[in-house]
This record gives C-alpha cells, structure tokens and sequence, in this order.
C-alpha cells in the first residue's frame, strides 16, 4: 500500500522570498505552524529552507495542482506576501521501498 492516495500527484514547491529576509524572520513562527499542520494533515512528505537561504522547497501531495496551490494559500509567507511559489507535479514511476 502506497503512502500516496490513488490518483494524487506529488508537487515540489519551490519558494523563493521575494523580500530581504529581515522582513521573512517574523512571518517564520506562523509559517511553521501551517507546516506542522500539513504534517499532521498527511499533506507534506518533506520540507526545508534552501541552502543559501533564499527560500525552501516542499515536497507535498494534492489530488491536483489547483488543490495544491489552494491548499498553500493560506500559508503565512502566501498571505503576507513574502514569497512566490511555484509548482512542478510528477507520478512517481519509482520509489524507495519506505514509501510504499
């Protein structure tokens, strides 16, 4: 049994800041509460900052991208307006046997 419903795509979220970071720092608490919660929710597979830090990526799944981008849009670097995101879905033909 796959950990990915049937008929759901996985998304990588590329997130970029699109302010200086300084103006990122006091949106980060409320940001990691919604990650905690699409954790909790079963949304999220992985996530994390980007290295230099200019944004993060999530690995996510959603039934479509309209679901996934909906789904994001209460994220608080979303409703703030300190980051674009933007999406790439794929099925995954071949996965690591601790994911099915």
């Amino acid at each position: 049994m796959s950990i990915i419903p049937e008929g759901w795509s996985i998304f990588v979220v590329d997130i970029e800041y699109t302010v200086p970071f300084e103006q990122i720092q006091p949106v980060l608490e409320p940001h990691m509460e919604f990650v905690r919660r699409a954790y909790d929710e079963g949304r999220f597979l992985t996530s994390g900052a980007k290295v230099p830090r200019t944004g993060g990526v999530v690995i996510m799944m959603a039934p479509s991208l309209e679901d996934a981008q909906n789904y994001l849009s209460d994220d608080p670097f979303v409703t703030e307006n300190v980051a674009s995101y933007s999406y790439t879905a794929f099925k995954p033909s071949n996965v690591h046997a601790a994911l099915k």
